[in-house]
């Protein structure tokens, strides 16, 4: 994380520019919140405890990059991050699914980043043991061989010639099956009782025959598994998981209980009061120990159509105190969109096509009239933002991948009289408007 700490606001800024367009006040205030977890991480006195630093709630109808926002932080920060939908804690009645779940779910998401960061370090190392030892299987005392010789077999293992051969190799046999106390709704909690059984019953072992290509792979996990320090791991992944994990709650406004009669709408409500401690900061406890929310940021989402944030129980604003609107998406907007971010719709495209050796490109008209299009659609129909850009563009390039090698070492321009040509049976009042939703 050391290389990250030295981002600043605008650092932050530039690389989100590379992915969304426009949404300047949302980038600016998702940028502060993350530089001034840093700056708390670097605060070298007593009241570095004490500062508890701002959650946000982003305003603004969905595919407006309320979510790409989120996800990208993480990836600039290198950080575990999580995307709930609120709603899914209402589904089963008052209770729902244990909110605490959201944390656990991130720790544990912490953890795989960490455990593959390490496993990668230790890759090439532990590649050159497994060599070692499929060599020794398959020639038994090849060290003891002639120069030439192990030279030979050497490659032999390095191209490829040998994976098809079989070899018998120990592995440890599978967990046994546990009861599933996860699939109840309320013992959410108890989620380290399996890993704890699994970890006290006894490890056994069996001789198998497999290729040497997938040998090699259970060879290096099993290695790299003994050289990982998993105590290690976990404090790493707490740390990080404590100080810079992103929880994105997406749809808050679903949990507002609009009608205000008695039982209304009890387990939306309920749910807001379970989210408060989360929130504000409590310690849940995880399979990898105690993980404290205190300093997570939380950035919550909803569109806000039928209400507005101060319809949030007051406590639970209170916790959110950066409000971002994100602005609604014109045609515009939406040229930038299939044009300038570094994975644009359009760039994801010609490399899916690529694969099958075929060329497309767009002219400014092609990108004019699919904006024109997507921005038609959200406007008579329901409005899913900068999502209806990759409907139209599949409908529009649908026949050249279903049929790819007609179009083989050829470049094939698609324009506007191509796009319009491959849309217009299609349109948002016929009754066919259901295939472009």
């Amino acid at each position: 994380m050391k290389e990250e700490f030295n981002l600043k606001p605008k650092d932050i800024v530039n690389e989100l520019d590379k992915y969304i367009v426009s949404q300047d006040e949302a980038k600016k205030q998702v940028a502060i919140a993350v530089r001034n977890r840093i700056r708390r991480k670097l605060v070298n006195s007593k009241i570095r405890e004490d500062i508890f630093l701002s959650n946000i709630i982003m305003i603004g109808p969905t595919g407006v990059g309320k979510t790409e926002i989120a996800r990208r932080l993480s990836t600039i920060l290198k950080a575990p991050f999580i995307k709930v939908e609120a709603t899914k804690f209402t589904e089963i009645g008052y209770v729902g699914k244990d909110v605490e779940s959201m944390i656990r779910d991130l720790m544990n998401i912490g953890y795989d980043m960490v455990f593959k960061e390490m496993y990668n370090e230790l890759e090439k190392e532990v590649d050159d043991i497994v060599k070692k030892q499929i060599l020794e299987i398959v020639f038994p005392g090849i060290e003891s061989y002639d120069e030439i010789s192990k030279e030979k077999f050497t490659k032999f293992y390095e191209d490829g010639t040998l994976d098809e051969r079989e070899v018998e190799i120990t592995v440890q046999e599978s967990d046994r099956p546990f009861f599933d106390v996860f699939a109840i709704p309320g013992l959410e909690s108890m989620e380290n009782v399996q890993d704890m059984l699994k970890e006290l019953s006894p490890k056994k072992t069996k001789k198998r025959k497999v290729k040497i290509k997938q040998a090699k792979e259970i060879l290096k996990d099993k290695e790299i598994s003994k050289k990982i320090d998993k105590e290690k791991v976990i404090e790493i992944a707490k740390e990080r998981v404590e100080n810079f994990g992103i929880v994105f709650i997406d749809e808050i406004d679903k949990i507002i209980a609009l009608d205000k009669g008695p039982g209304i709408d009890v387990s939306r409500s309920g749910v807001q009061r379970d989210l408060l401690p989360i929130v504000e900061g409590t310690t849940v406890m995880t399979k990898y120990g105690s993980i404290k929310t205190d300093h997570i940021l939380f950035i919550a989402s909803g569109a806000f159509s039928n209400c507005s944030v101060s319809d949030l129980m007051p406590e639970l604003q209170g916790r959110f105190p950066v409000r971002v609107e994100l602005d609604s998406l014109d045609k515009n907007s939406f040229i930038r969109i299939l044009k300038e971010p570094d994975n644009s719709i359009l760039k994801q495209y010609k490399e899916l096509l690529k694969v099958d050796n075929v060329e497309i490109d767009f002219t400014d008209d092609a990108i004019k009239t699919i904006a024109n299009i997507a921005y038609e659609y959200n406007q008579r129909l329901e409005d899913i933002g900068a999502r209806r850009l990759r409907t139209i563009t599949n409908k529009v390039l649908e026949d050249i991948m279903f049929e790819s090698e007609k179009y083989t070492s050829k470049k094939v321009m698609i324009d506007e009289t191509f796009v319009k040509s491959k849309i217009k049976d299609v349109t948002p009042t016929s009754d066919r408007k259901k295939y472009i939703l």
